[in-house]
């Protein structure tokens, strides 16, 4: 059974950083395509980077080069790291997983995390 678990996330000042985890069980990321989405009230889900296993990252319209994704196999662990924090990134974000090439589309992925609270707020 493909599991997600997320951990990270919080509040953060703007100007800050953090790094969210996402952790797999019941596959491996050297067969799977892992990508991060946000949420933000009242808007639509939407891509943020994926990886995978050869290295091959895509990053979606809506964010610059502040997001850098990494990945761990040997833990079977995605990392997104956010720098340069702004108000705006402030959403709900969520990891996901499937068999496949990278992309930044939310209908690619039948596997998602639990979603973790991200707040850029002074």
């Amino acid at each position: 059974q493909v599991q997600l678990v997320q951990s990270g996330g919080g509040l953060v000042q703007p100007g800050g950083s953090l790094r969210l985890s996402c952790a797999g069980s019941g596959f491996s990321l050297r067969h799977y395509a892992i990508a991060w989405f946000r949420q933000a009230p009242g808007k639509e889900r939407e891509g943020v980077l994926c990886i995978t296993s050869d290295g091959r990252s895509q990053r979606g319209d809506s964010v610059e080069g502040r997001f850098t994704i990494s990945s761990d196999n040997a833990k079977n662990t995605v990392y997104l790291q956010m720098d340069s924090l702004k108000p705006e990134d402030t959403a709900i974000y969520y990891c996901a997983a499937d068999q496949g090439r990278c992309s930044v589309l939310v209908r690619a992925y039948r596997y998602w995390g639990q979603g973790t609270q991200v707040t850029v707020s002074s």
